[in-house]
């Protein structure tokens, strides 16, 4: 049985394009399949950024409440810190005020003293040889010189013996008794004597005239406990003052033994001139000592306001790095938010790279 060629020919062509569609259709079924696997890729790799991107903004805004709350504390803090330390400092500074008061008050006593006591006064020399005369020129001497608590007349002693005058001083030396002496019977015969002899015996009765009144002086007026180991003799005459010192020497030595010391108007001047230094020093040192304990006081005072003002220097420190810390919290956010919104479409690798954790040293 012949084939006829152009059947054969006709029945090839036909198988051909039989294979060629079952190729094209099992080419265009693969080709559908890899498209709808890497639509699936895609959509799940759009589906991951989605959840990713969720969850950051979660995170964000829960970074940003945190930093609100720490802002808010700390806002808290330095207001209570600054409020308690404005009243403390103000409470210093008051006491302050207070110790600069009583200062101002002292310095103003020390002045008011310094011109009562630096002051001079006149005082009145009176020239009489009458026995009166010696009280009067000692109460006119000391009542001119001194205030009025430093010294007293006819003063009792302990033992009974009234001084002419006490002067109040203070330990050491202590009180000093004053006596008005005036050997005016034997000065006036010394004075009145013309022969050798009545001259002779006149010297003599005025030497133990003037030693009789240094040993009851000594025995009457110096009394331990109560005074000073020395007395004062006064003498209102200048006059017999210098002659005392130039023609009896030994009586003036014996005045010396005895710790009577022997003053005219002028030597008692001087003496009353130290004597009121003294109480001007007196004075002045307990008012130093009140400015002294004032002045403790207030650097006490002092110290405590620089320990708080160093407390507060600490407290701002701790603010400052509190807010260091919330910066670099919001860079990290920031920089973060921004790798989010340069972040395309690709690869899942990419997509996972870019959002995977940063290591340790990047969250340094």
């Amino acid at each position: 049985m012949q084939i006829d060629v152009n059947t054969l020919i006709i029945a090839g062509v036909a198988i051909l394009a039989g294979l060629g569609i079952i190729i094209s259709m099992f080419v265009g079924a693969r080709a559908r399949a890899e498209n709808a696997a890497r639509l699936s890729q895609l959509a799940e790799t759009a589906q991951a950024l989605a959840n990713a991107q969720t969850s950051l903004a979660g995170r964000m805004e829960q970074a940003q409440a945190d930093s609100n709350q720490r802002l808010d504390s700390l806002s808290k803090r330095l207001g209570d810190g600054l409020t308690t330390q404005t009243e403390k400092t103000g409470q210093t500074l008051k006491v302050l005020h207070e110790r600069l008061a009583v200062i101002d008050h002292a310095q103003q006593n020390i002045t008011e003293l310094s011109q009562q006591m630096v002051g001079l006064q006149d005082i009145l020399s009176n020239k009489q040889a009458r026995g009166a005369f010696g009280e009067i020129q000692l109460n006119d001497l000391v009542s001119a010189a001194l205030p009025n608590s430093a010294y007293e007349f006819q003063f009792k002693l302990s033992s009974g013996r009234i001084a002419d005058c006490l002067l109040k001083l203070p330990n050491p030396p202590g009180s000093i008794a004053i006596d008005s002496k005036f050997p005016l019977e034997s000065y006036q015969q010394l004075r009145n004597a013309e022969t050798d002899v009545d001259k002779k015996n006149a010297e003599r009765a005025f030497a133990v005239a003037v030693k009789k009144h240094i040993v009851d002086i000594s025995d009457r007026y110096i009394v331990a406990g109560e005074t000073s180991e020395s007395a004062l003799m006064f003498l209102p005459s200048e006059a017999v003052y210098a002659e005392l010192h130039a023609n009896f020497r030994n009586v003036v030595e014996e005045g010396f033994k005895r710790r009577v010391w022997i003053v005219s108007p002028t030597t008692l001047m001087a003496t009353l001139n130290t004597v009121r230094a003294i109480l001007r020093d007196v004075h002045m040192r307990e008012q130093a000592d009140v400015i002294q304990t004032e002045v403790g006081k207030m650097l006490d005072d002092v110290g405590r306001l620089d320990d708080r003002v160093g407390k507060l220097e600490t407290h701002f420190d701790q603010a400052h790095r509190d807010i260091r810390d919330i910066r670099i919290s919001t860079d990290k956010v920031t920089k973060r938010g921004a790798k989010i919104d340069a972040l395309q479409l690709g690869e899942a690798e990419e997509a996972a790279e870019m959002l995977a954790p940063p290591d340790s040293k990047a969250a340094e």
